[in-house]
């Protein structure tokens, strides 16, 4: 390799446990993570992850940990405001029958605590409440700042600190802002047992029901379903105050304050039994998250020197294609391959890092943004329209074996490692 011996990870989430795991185990560097939090964050609720990300988790090795903490159920079912279902499909049979892999739902916080022991396992140091201050370039180095006065030294800095990295701002790319999509979420994790009886047995996998101000999404989140995660994703307009922290804390404090009595209005003409049971979940609910959904616009400037940026440090999605983890997975299998190359050096390979993963990344950007799209508001025709073309869609591909093809699927069978260098 490259002269890299020592690593330096930001960021102790999924990509910076992920990363660190497969560069000390598969190209035998030492990696320190630095996570500013004093200890493994909560943040987040249940996220999906498809055949491609969950293929390279089993080589990390952690795959059968995390089905033990997921819902693996993959039948996507499309509900009616009017009543009925407007259509079914599993949306990675094919992927799952080319990759042995399909579908998990599950928390992030269960994510974090298997990578996590899977990383302290291997002896790999983790460092809680440090705060990165700056970054200097040395003799044939990288050198860290934190803000306790401390400082390392490394061969490679990794930024693995999400859409607000600071490494990004400090270092690699200051003028990269993010961007408000347009698309805010409410989310909640409910326990089945507070739920009226049968109502979890009719959750056989993913469940969605649009409506004229956006989309309702529900999906058990633990293997025996006794955790159920519902998403409400709407078109939702920036505060006065723009995108300031406090604009969005004092929408935050009105959304849940008045989130119950605006979304049972918004469900107020809808009938059926799945109906009844989204007002069950949404009555049921006693703690609502409100999230504005951020992006970074992409062309960013992914390294710099000794510094490469990895997940949505790099290039942070809508998370409607289900493909945030799977992302950062791919950035560090692809770094993992060429830094086993010891002929190039290591501006060689950030240079062909990104080459390489720019017209993956741009395709699942594109694909996420356009099923965020069919969150935005609309009248009672749009939302007639919409659900038409979807059940169109669904029974079309059926009868007609369009499924068997791969169509909408092929994206999942996509393998990092097989990726030419």
């Amino acid at each position: 390799m490259p002269g890299i011996r020592k690593a330096i990870i930001i960021g102790g989430g999924p990509a910076g446990l992920a990363t660190a795991l497969r560069l000390h185990r598969h190209n035998n560097i030492t990696c320190v993570i630095y996570e500013l939090r004093a200890e493994p964050t909560t943040l987040g609720g249940a996220i999906a992850i498809l055949s491609n990300g969950l293929r390279l988790f089993n080589r990390l090795g952690v795959y059968d940990d995390l089905l033990r903490c997921g819902y693996a159920g993959s039948k996507l079912t499309l509900h009616s405001m009017r009543g009925g279902v407007v259509g079914m499909q599993d949306s990675v049979d094919w992927a799952r029958e080319q990759t042995g892999f399909g579908y998990l739902r599950i928390k992030r916080v269960d994510i974090v605590r298997v990578l996590l022991e899977a990383v302290k396992k291997e002896g790999i140091e983790v460092r809680f409440g440090v705060r990165m201050k700056g970054i200097e370039d040395v003799n044939g180095g990288v050198r860290v700042l934190f803000e306790d006065g401390s400082s390392d030294t490394a061969d490679l800095l990794l930024g693995c600190d999400g859409i607000h990295s600071q490494v990004r701002r400090k270092y690699v790319d200051p003028l990269q802002e993010p961007e408000y999509s347009g698309v805010a979420g409410s989310f909640s994790l409910i326990p089945a047992a507070e739920l009226p009886a049968g109502s979890v047995d009719c959750m056989t996998g993913l469940h969605a029901m649009m409506t004229e101000e956006g989309m309702f999404l529900v999906n058990p989140c633990t293997p025996d379903k006794d955790e159920i995660m519902w998403n409400f994703s709407r078109e939702f307009a920036l505060p006065d105050s723009g995108d300031s922290r406090d604009g969005w804390e004092e929408h935050r404090k009105a959304e849940v304050e008045g989130f119950k009595d605006n979304l049972l209005r918004i469900l107020a003409g809808s009938r059926g039994e799945w109906s009844e049971i989204v007002k069950s979940l949404v009555m049921k609910t006693t703690v609502i998250k409100f999230h504005p959904i951020y992006r970074l616009p992409v062309g960013g400037q992914w390294y710099k020197g000794r510094c490469l940026l990895l997940g949505d440090a790099a290039h942070a999605m809508s998370p409607h294609a289900g493909q945030g983890v799977s992302m950062a997975l791919e950035d560090t299998f692809l770094l993992s391959r060429l830094l086993e190359d010891s002929d190039r050096s290591l501006s060689d390979v950030l240079a062909k890092f990104d080459d390489i993963r720019r017209p993956r990344v741009n395709e699942i950007y594109a694909q996420a943004a356009k099923n965020a799209s069919t969150r935005r508001k609309t009248g009672p025709l749009g939302l007639w329209m919409k659900e038409s073309a979807w059940g169109i869609i669904s029974n079309l591909s059926w009868a007609l074996g369009l499924d068997k093809l791969g169509l909408g699927q092929k994206h999942l069978a996509y393998d990092i490692d097989e990726a030419e260098l």
